[in-house]
């Protein structure tokens, strides 16, 4: 998969050359993202090296689909998606695991180009859901101007020792 979008950005399918890069991505974006969440002791203790290896796992395993945004050589963000994680999931619900950007990217319409090429790819007659902090009201505005709403589930996480409300968020399938 290669898109040229109409600002220069070209997003592709990830390979497990990019791990290192999506890791660096994920956490520069989580510790700008979350820090009026999370404690700083917890996310200055996630390490990119540990998350690369993670990555490398997940892209060799070639379960789900990854997707990254580059411009001038940089890579700028990435989107990943598969089946749904989610007990109460219906058979072919697939779930959005990541989006997330360079904060140097942020308010340049590549998050909107990753997720309009991740939607492209999922059939309109599919069911989309995500998990997004309840804290997150930029992420809760961008997922609703692409179909997503949230569904009456939550669950909390522990990050840190903080106890997180996520809420899921959900892009109902057409019949």
């Amino acid at each position: 998969m290669m898109v040229e979008t109409d600002n220069d950005v070209v997003i592709r399918s990830a390979t497990t050359s990019d791990a290192a890069t999506i890791a660096q991505v994920h956490m520069t974006s989580w510790k700008s993202a979350y820090s009026h969440v999370l404690p700083t002791s917890y996310l200055d203790s996630l390490d990119v090296s540990e998350r690369a290896e993670q990555w490398e796992k997940t892209l060799a395993s070639a379960e789900g689909t990854t997707i990254v945004a580059e411009a001038d050589g940089r890579t700028l963000g990435f989107a990943s998606y598969g089946p749904s994680r989610d007990e109460d999931a219906d058979d072919g619900c697939l779930e959005l695991y990541a989006i997330y950007l360079d904060p140097e990217s942020w308010g340049r319409g590549v998050a909107r180009d990753l997720m309009r090429t991740v939607l492209a790819d999922v059939p309109p007659t599919v069911r989309m859901t995500l998990w997004v902090l309840n804290e997150s009201q930029r992420a809760h505005h961008f997922y609703r101007r692409h179909g997503f709403h949230p569904d009456g589930v939550e669950r909390i996480e522990d990050y840190g020792d903080v106890p997180v409300t996520e809420i899921r968020f959900a892009r109902s399938a057409e019949r």
